[in-house]
């Protein structure tokens, strides 16, 4: 009698442990033999109101009975996910697979977090966005609208992904910065600071993309190049090899930085021009229509090289000189002082 008597014990504090029960009369099919249960409160424990329906779970293992973690609307949690801690789950989202959901994230909308992803700290994932495969979305970080984020990605800090926007393979986006329009973070690639990628810009490979930077329209900046400070790779621009673009440098249109070229300070390289091997365009330099600035060359000061123009070998062109037509420097040249060489 005194077995049975604690038994009875046992299962009432058991019972009590409890903030919620499966309504075995409210339940939704999903084919394989899986049946989600509708939750309802047993106790009031944050927002929730003794009483208070829910929404869908597959098991008890899918929602934590500790903590103020809560499955509300018609969401749904199913597979070996697990919402935990104060995290909540609203609207038609779901988590699935071996996901978890912890901290104080809110999952909602249409939003999915499935495969391995972890989503935890105060994050947010809600509108269509996806977080799938091993990704991790933490820190105040938000991922909105029909973006994903999916493989080995990792967004943090107070960083945002959103609109059409794709973070995958191994890219880390963190501190401020943001994806957003059909734009792509992938490789080992990696924004961050107040950088912003945008429209259908790619940034791939080893790429860093930091600072203020912008990358937006169709540029695309991979292999180990940089883009950092204030500069704006945009157009159909191309940063890549171990290229820099860095301080309030703007590359666009067709442009190409390559190799171990760096433009910096207000230098501008755009139309179809390219700048390679260990070239240099700085301060208030222009590089545009159809010219090349390769070698060890440099272009600085107010120089202009345009046209087909071509600057190579140890040449510099400086100090408001232009080049332009089918001129060619080459070699120790230099060109300075207002000249014109065409």
């Amino acid at each position: 009698m005194a077995n049975e008597h604690q038994l009875k014990q046992t299962r009432g504090k058991l019972e009590q442990s409890k903030k919620y029960e499966l309504l075995t009369n409210d339940t939704i099919e999903l084919g394989g033999g899986v049946t989600l249960f509708r939750i309802k409160a047993l106790i009031s424990f944050g927002n929730v109101e003794k009483g208070e329906l829910g929404g869908y779970v597959e098991k008890e293992d899918n929602l934590c009975h500790s903590g103020n973690a809560w499955v509300t609307g018609n969401a749904k949690v199913s597979g070996n996910a697990k919402v935990t801690g104060n995290a909540r789950v609203f609207d038609i989202a779901e988590v699935t697979g071996n996901a978890e959901v912890t901290g104080k994230v809110w999952v909602s909308g249409n939003a999915e977090v499935t495969g391995n992803a972890k989503v935890y700290d105060n994050a947010k994932v809600y509108d269509n966005a996806k977080v799938t495969d091993n990704a991790r979305v933490t820190g105040d970080a938000r991922v909105s609208g029909d973006a994903e984020v999916t493989g080995n990605a990792k967004v943090y800090d107070n960083a945002k992904v959103s609109g059409n926007a794709k973070v995958y393979g191994n890219a880390w986006l963190y501190d401020n910065a943001e994806v957003t329009g059909n734009a792509k973070v992938t490789g080992d690639a990696k924004v961050t600071g107040d950088a912003k990628v945008s429209g259908y810009a790619e940034v791939t490979g080893d790429a860093r993309v930091s600072g203020n930077a912008k990358v937006t329209d169709n540029a695309k900046v991979y292999d180990n190049a940089m883009v950092y400070g204030y500069a704006k790779v945009y157009s159909n621009a191309k940063v890549t090899g171990d290229a820099w673009v860095y301080d309030n440098a703007l590359v666009s249109g067709n442009a190409k930085v390559s190799d171990n070229a760096r433009v910096f300070d207000n230098a501008r390289v755009f139309g179809d021009a390219k700048v390679s091997d260990n070239a240099k365009v700085t301060d208030n330099a222009l590089v545009y229509g159809n010219a090349r600035v390769y070698g060890n060359a440099r272009v600085t000061d107010n120089a202009w090289v345009t046209g087909n123009a071509k600057v190579t070998g140890n040449a510099e062109v400086t100090n408001i000189a232009w080049v332009t037509g089918n001129a060619k420097v080459t070699g120790n040249a230099k060109v300075y002082g207002g000249e014109l060489l065409n």
